[in-house]
């Protein structure tokens, strides 16, 4: 979900915002370009690949400000009640996330389709929601059309979004913040950072999209610079950008909206079945209720005609977004398209996911992928490519 969004489509999409924390992205020699509505740094004067190596080997420190925060508390003061309540919206298992936990999860459409994935973490008294930020003006209308009558639904335009990602995460943030060592992946909840002898309150989740170890800190937007540069301080941490963290969550086989997943396929298509729990699919204590049910649930039964796969490219040539997909080098009938692709650094080698009937979807199996009129071999690969490294 966390790693980047659709590029601005429209014209009335170029008045590009600015994140809290532009202006140290400026003086820290950022590459700034227009991203999902946003001016973002793309990479810095280390440049993805060593972007990319230092944060699997080490930590660093991502701006995701970009993304929506928006909280969702129920009427009756009662977590449980907003937490059935979005259940009316996304196929997951909302009541079942206990207090300090998160949760993945797909806003779907009435015909089964994603409209966007986000993280749901129960906060005790409410739920606290991270959505994509091209997503985020329509999520909240969505929210607000659908859960109104029982929910109180605020944005959050005033807190920043940090991740610090890698293995050395812990032993940085535990500086400031010691209470998060004991954190396990997908914990998540109020977290006091001190910082020069003042506490600043943060919501931290131990999560991120890059495969790693790490955290997502969510930061009042007047402490983010503060926070930022007290991390960035230790020799530890780098600042990355968005290039590098769209190589990491691509090696980790992570999804990005609007790429690997829309409003044109469905959980099941999108192999996420995984985070589709057992009380809401048929024969569950609350099957269905949740938008597409009808078509989603049926793919759990009878399997889905697509199925978004892995691909490890045979050669050295990466293979890029939207090349075609093939079953044999002379075929002439597209049969799938690549939706994520590149040049995997941890690896030293290409790789891509993609769209393929189910029936090759088999690890193993050999498709050929169109490249400026040259087919070239890719094999069905399991995922993530890069083993994740998580505090289980």
């Amino acid at each position: 979900m966390q790693a980047a969004e659709r590029h601005p489509s429209s014209p009335a999409d170029t008045a590009l915002k600015r994140v809290p924390l532009h202006d140290l992205h400026v003086a820290r020699g950022g590459k700034i370009v227009p991203f999902a509505g946003y001016e973002m740094p793309v990479q810095y004067a280390a440049g993805v690949l060593k972007e990319h190596l230092h944060t699997r080997a080490s930590a660093g420190l991502f701006d995701v400000s970009h993304m929506g925060q928006i909280t969702l508390t129920a009427k009756s003061g009662k977590v449980e009640d907003a937490a059935r309540a979005l259940e009316r919206l996304v196929p997951q298992d909302i009541l079942a996330v206990p207090h300090g936990r998160q949760r993945y999860a797909q806003f779907t459409s009435d015909t089964g389709g994603i409209l966007d994935d986000l993280m749901v973490a129960n906060f005790g008294d409410h739920l606290f929601l991270v959505v994509n930020a091209a997503c985020k003006m329509e999520d909240e209308a969505h929210l607000r059309k659908h859960l109104s009558d029982v929910c109180i639904i605020e944005p959050l335009p005033d807190r920043a979004l940090i991740a610090l990602q890698g293995p050395k995460a812990v032993e940085v943030l535990s500086k400031h913040a010691p209470t998060v060592a004991a954190m396990r992946f997908m914990d998540a909840g109020p977290h006091k950072v001190q910082i020069s002898g003042r506490a600043i309150d943060c919501f931290v989740s131990r999560s991120g999209y890059t495969g790693e170890d790490g955290f997502e800190i969510s930061v009042p937007a007047k402490d983010v610079e503060r926070v930022a540069t007290t991390l960035l301080a230790d020799p530890a941490v780098l600042p990355i950008g968005l290039g590098a963290r769209d190589s990491l969550r691509l090696e980790a086989g992570l999804c990005l909206y609007g790429h690997d997943i829309d409003t044109t396929t469905t959980p099941v298509e999108g192999a996420l079945e995984w985070s589709v729990q057992k009380s809401r699919r048929n024969s569950g204590a609350r099957a269905g209720g949740f938008p597409g049910a009808d078509t989603i649930l049926k793919q759990f039964e009878t399997g889905a005609s697509r199925r978004r796969v892995g691909l490890r490219a045979e050669g050295r040539a990466p293979v890029r977004e939207h090349a075609s997909l093939y079953a044999s080098e002379t075929s002439t009938d597209k049969i799938g398209t690549v939706t994520s692709g590149g040049f995997g650094p941890t690896l030293n080698a290409p790789v891509a996911m993609g769209y393929l009937p189910t029936s090759l979807s088999t690890e193993g199996t050999i498709v050929f992928a169109d490249v400026r009129g040259q087919r070239l071999a890719l094999r069905v690969s399991a995922m993530p490519f890069v083993p994740n490294g998580y505090k289980r």
